[in-house]
Protein backbone atom coordinates (compact mmCIF):
# COMPACT_ATOMS: atom_id res chain seq x y z
CA UNK A 1 0.00 0.00 0.00
CA UNK A 2 0.94 3.72 -0.76
CA UNK A 3 1.82 5.92 1.23
CA UNK A 4 -0.34 7.97 0.16
CA UNK A 5 -3.47 5.94 0.59
CA UNK A 6 -2.43 5.31 3.48
CA UNK A 7 -3.06 8.90 4.29
CA UNK A 8 -6.21 9.22 3.45
CA UNK A 9 -7.23 5.79 5.12
CA UNK A 10 -5.36 7.59 8.41
CA UNK A 11 -7.95 10.89 7.32
CA UNK A 12 -11.10 9.00 6.75
CA UNK A 13 -10.50 6.93 10.14
CA UNK A 14 -10.07 10.34 11.99
CA UNK A 15 -12.97 11.45 10.18
CA UNK A 16 -15.13 8.54 11.34
CA UNK A 17 -14.03 9.05 14.96
CA UNK A 18 -14.71 12.50 14.83
CA UNK A 19 -18.33 12.12 13.39
CA UNK A 20 -19.31 9.15 15.75
CA UNK A 21 -18.30 11.60 18.68
CA UNK A 22 -19.97 14.65 17.21
CA UNK A 23 -21.75 14.32 13.66
CA UNK A 24 -20.89 16.17 10.36
CA UNK A 25 -20.29 19.59 11.64
CA UNK A 26 -18.38 19.05 14.79
CA UNK A 27 -15.08 18.80 13.35
CA UNK A 28 -12.90 20.85 11.04
CA UNK A 29 -9.71 19.95 8.90
CA UNK A 30 -7.92 21.43 11.60
CA UNK A 31 -9.17 18.70 13.85
CA UNK A 32 -7.94 15.97 11.48
CA UNK A 33 -4.75 17.81 11.03
CA UNK A 34 -3.92 18.16 14.69
CA UNK A 35 -5.07 14.14 14.80
CA UNK A 36 -3.15 13.00 11.95
CA UNK A 37 -0.05 15.32 11.81
CA UNK A 38 -0.07 16.34 8.84
CA UNK A 39 -1.06 20.04 7.15
CA UNK A 40 -4.86 20.98 6.13
CA UNK A 41 -3.91 20.98 2.44
CA UNK A 42 -2.53 17.40 2.40
CA UNK A 43 -6.23 16.38 3.55
CA UNK A 44 -7.02 18.86 0.96
CA UNK A 45 -5.03 17.17 -1.59
CA UNK A 46 -7.03 13.64 -0.92
CA UNK A 47 -10.67 15.20 -0.54
CA UNK A 48 -11.04 18.75 -1.94
CA UNK A 49 -14.14 19.39 0.81
CA UNK A 50 -15.66 18.21 3.57
CA UNK A 51 -18.54 16.79 1.67
CA UNK A 52 -16.28 14.93 -0.62
CA UNK A 53 -14.17 13.16 2.58
CA UNK A 54 -17.45 12.71 4.56
CA UNK A 55 -19.36 11.07 1.19
CA UNK A 56 -16.25 9.07 0.70
CA UNK A 57 -16.43 7.76 4.23
CA UNK A 58 -20.12 7.00 4.03
CA UNK A 59 -19.61 4.92 1.31
CA UNK A 60 -16.68 3.11 2.54
CA UNK A 61 -19.03 2.48 5.93
CA UNK A 62 -21.59 1.33 3.29
CA UNK A 63 -19.46 -1.18 1.80
CA UNK A 64 -17.98 -2.27 5.24
CA UNK A 65 -21.79 -3.40 6.36
CA UNK A 66 -22.80 -4.54 3.04
CA UNK A 67 -19.90 -6.93 3.40
CA UNK A 68 -20.62 -7.85 7.17
CA UNK A 69 -24.03 -8.56 6.12
CA UNK A 70 -23.16 -11.40 3.91
CA UNK A 71 -21.15 -13.06 6.10
CA UNK A 72 -23.70 -12.89 8.62
CA UNK A 73 -25.82 -14.12 5.57
CA UNK A 74 -23.27 -17.19 4.86
CA UNK A 75 -22.53 -17.88 8.83
CA UNK A 76 -26.14 -17.84 10.17
CA UNK A 77 -29.05 -19.98 8.15
CA UNK A 78 -31.37 -19.25 10.78
CA UNK A 79 -33.20 -15.80 10.66
CA UNK A 80 -33.73 -15.46 14.27
CA UNK A 81 -30.41 -16.40 14.82
CA UNK A 82 -29.08 -13.70 12.15
CA UNK A 83 -31.29 -10.95 13.63
CA UNK A 84 -30.04 -11.83 17.08
CA UNK A 85 -26.02 -11.67 15.79
CA UNK A 86 -26.96 -8.84 14.18
CA UNK A 87 -28.57 -6.85 17.42
CA UNK A 88 -25.61 -8.65 19.48
CA UNK A 89 -22.89 -7.06 16.97
CA UNK A 90 -24.20 -3.64 17.99
CA UNK A 91 -24.98 -4.89 22.05
CA UNK A 92 -20.92 -5.53 21.68
CA UNK A 93 -20.05 -2.27 20.10
CA UNK A 94 -21.51 -0.73 23.16
CA UNK A 95 -20.18 -3.02 25.87
CA UNK A 96 -16.37 -2.15 24.58
CA UNK A 97 -17.40 0.90 23.25
CA UNK A 98 -15.60 0.21 20.05
CA UNK A 99 -17.67 1.53 17.55
CA UNK A 100 -20.95 2.29 19.56
CA UNK A 101 -22.76 4.07 16.65
CA UNK A 102 -24.01 3.66 13.23
CA UNK A 103 -22.24 6.67 11.52
CA UNK A 104 -24.91 6.82 8.75
CA UNK A 105 -28.05 6.96 11.64
CA UNK A 106 -25.71 9.88 13.48
CA UNK A 107 -25.68 11.97 9.79
CA UNK A 108 -29.52 10.90 9.12
CA UNK A 109 -30.12 13.01 12.24
CA UNK A 110 -28.38 16.47 10.44
CA UNK A 111 -30.33 15.42 7.03
CA UNK A 112 -31.57 18.44 6.39
CA UNK A 113 -27.90 20.60 6.97
CA UNK A 114 -25.70 17.66 4.66
CA UNK A 115 -24.37 18.39 1.99
CA UNK A 116 -26.94 16.86 -0.98
CA UNK A 117 -24.06 14.03 -2.23
CA UNK A 118 -24.07 12.90 1.61
CA UNK A 119 -27.29 12.84 2.42
CA UNK A 120 -27.44 10.65 -0.70
CA UNK A 121 -25.22 8.01 0.38
CA UNK A 122 -26.69 7.96 3.95
CA UNK A 123 -30.37 7.22 2.25
CA UNK A 124 -28.63 4.50 0.31
CA UNK A 125 -27.34 2.78 3.10
CA UNK A 126 -30.59 3.04 5.11
CA UNK A 127 -32.28 1.51 2.04
CA UNK A 128 -29.49 -1.34 1.96
CA UNK A 129 -29.82 -1.88 5.37
CA UNK A 130 -33.95 -1.87 5.45
CA UNK A 131 -34.02 -4.13 2.44
CA UNK A 132 -31.62 -6.73 4.14
CA UNK A 133 -34.06 -6.62 7.46
CA UNK A 134 -37.07 -7.17 5.15
CA UNK A 135 -35.11 -10.47 3.18
CA UNK A 136 -34.08 -11.62 7.13
CA UNK A 137 -37.93 -11.15 7.70
CA UNK A 138 -39.44 -12.57 4.69
CA UNK A 139 -37.18 -15.99 5.31
CA UNK A 140 -38.30 -16.19 8.94
CA UNK A 141 -41.93 -15.72 8.28
CA UNK A 142 -41.83 -18.36 5.88
CA UNK A 143 -40.06 -20.61 8.06
CA UNK A 144 -42.37 -19.79 10.96
CA UNK A 145 -39.45 -18.42 12.98
CA UNK A 146 -40.55 -14.56 13.01
CA UNK A 147 -43.68 -13.20 13.40
CA UNK A 148 -44.65 -10.10 10.80
CA UNK A 149 -46.79 -7.47 12.40
CA UNK A 150 -47.68 -5.88 8.89
CA UNK A 151 -45.25 -6.49 5.65
CA UNK A 152 -41.66 -7.80 5.85
CA UNK A 153 -40.61 -3.97 4.64
CA UNK A 154 -42.82 -2.13 6.94
CA UNK A 155 -41.57 -4.34 10.17
CA UNK A 156 -38.26 -4.07 8.87
CA UNK A 157 -38.39 -0.26 9.22
CA UNK A 158 -39.64 -0.59 12.48
CA UNK A 159 -36.78 -2.57 13.64
CA UNK A 160 -34.32 -0.13 12.06
CA UNK A 161 -35.75 2.51 13.79
CA UNK A 162 -35.68 0.39 17.16
CA UNK A 163 -32.27 -0.69 16.70
CA UNK A 164 -31.35 2.78 15.97
CA UNK A 165 -33.21 4.97 18.97
CA UNK A 166 -31.71 2.23 21.05
CA UNK A 167 -28.30 3.31 20.32
CA UNK A 168 -29.43 6.97 21.13
CA UNK A 169 -31.12 5.46 24.38
CA UNK A 170 -27.82 4.12 25.23
CA UNK A 171 -25.84 7.03 24.12
CA UNK A 172 -28.58 9.18 26.29
CA UNK A 173 -27.98 7.41 29.54
CA UNK A 174 -24.56 6.41 29.25
CA UNK A 175 -25.35 3.25 30.04
CA UNK A 176 -24.18 0.75 27.06
CA UNK A 177 -26.76 -1.81 28.65
CA UNK A 178 -30.09 0.58 27.66
CA UNK A 179 -29.72 -1.06 23.84
CA UNK A 180 -29.95 -4.15 25.15
CA UNK A 181 -32.98 -3.39 26.80
CA UNK A 182 -34.74 -2.10 24.40
CA UNK A 183 -33.60 -4.57 21.20
CA UNK A 184 -34.14 -8.31 23.27
CA UNK A 185 -37.22 -7.42 23.87
CA UNK A 186 -38.13 -6.78 20.62
CA UNK A 187 -36.59 -9.68 19.25
CA UNK A 188 -38.54 -11.42 21.87
CA UNK A 189 -41.97 -10.25 20.31
CA UNK A 190 -41.11 -11.28 16.91
CA UNK A 191 -39.90 -14.97 18.12
CA UNK A 192 -42.40 -17.70 16.98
Amino acid sequence: MSNLSTRADDILRCARSLIARGGYNSFSYADISKVVGIRTASIHHHFPGKADLVRTLVAQYREEAAAGIAQLEQAVPDPYDRLRAYLGYWEGCFATMEDPFCVCALLAGESPVLPEAVAVEVRAHFRMLSDWLASVLEQGAAQGRLRLAGTAKGDAELLMAAVHGAMLSARAYGDPAAFGAVTRPLLERIAV
